[in-house]
């Protein structure tokens, strides 16, 4: 690499990359971490609420819960796809109302989204992100009593918290804001970029 009369470094031949390389590079820098984190922190600070919902032997205890989704993380994956995991925590204040008493718990856990950056006809960056399922959803309750705390295994509180988070995260995801941040026409891109 020479140095222009301007001082600035010249490109020279012996720093040209070839094509898979440069694609390679380009696709690191466009899905990098700080994008991808920048992109998906629409999904965190949501509250909203769970239920009611029909939970246990014949549906007769109902479950609400207002929710908050916490600040996610991103962390990398290995391996030759670029990939990640967005980890979204949660934090549920939870009532079981079995008509004849309530039960209140407190819900923390973490929602885990698995996404690849992959590449599509005819000039496209994709993240795509796996549907999340119940078991994507960890959670930890807290029963105040030993009452609550079995109450809370005979009427499946757990499973029904997993499966109503991960069924809302994945309608979330498919919001066309969402949507658009996860599909990238790098050709139109371009083509605006290059308008004179």
């Amino acid at each position: 690499m020479s140095a222009r009369p301007d001082g600035k470094a010249q490109q020279g031949p012996g720093d040209f990359i070839g094509y898979a390389e440069f694609g390679r590079r380009f696709l690191e820098f466009a899905a990098s971490e700080e994008r991808i984190s920048g992109a998906f922190g629409q999904l965190t600070g949501a509250a909203f609420d769970l239920g009611p919902i029909g939970v246990g032997p014949g549906r007769l205890a109902k479950v609400t819960a207002e929710v908050q989704l916490g600040r996610s993380r991103l962390r990398r994956l290995g391996g030759e796809a670029i990939s990640f995991e967005l980890i979204i925590p949660l934090d549920l204040d939870l009532l079981l109302d079995l008509a004849v008493d309530r039960h209140r718990f407190h819900v923390e856990g973490t929602v885990h989204l698995h996404l690849t950056v992959r590449t599509a006809a005819p000039l496209r960056v994709v993240i795509d992100i796996a549907e999340p399922r119940p078991v994507d959803v960890h959670v930890n309750v807290a029963a105040a009593t030993k009452r609550g705390q079995l109450v809370r295994i005979l009427a499946s509180v757990d499973h029904e918290v997993r499966r109503f988070v991960a069924r809302y995260v994945a309608t979330e995801i498919r919001r066309p804001h969402i949507a658009a941040a996860r599909d990238i026409d790098v050709a139109e891109r371009l083509d605006e970029a290059w308008k004179l």
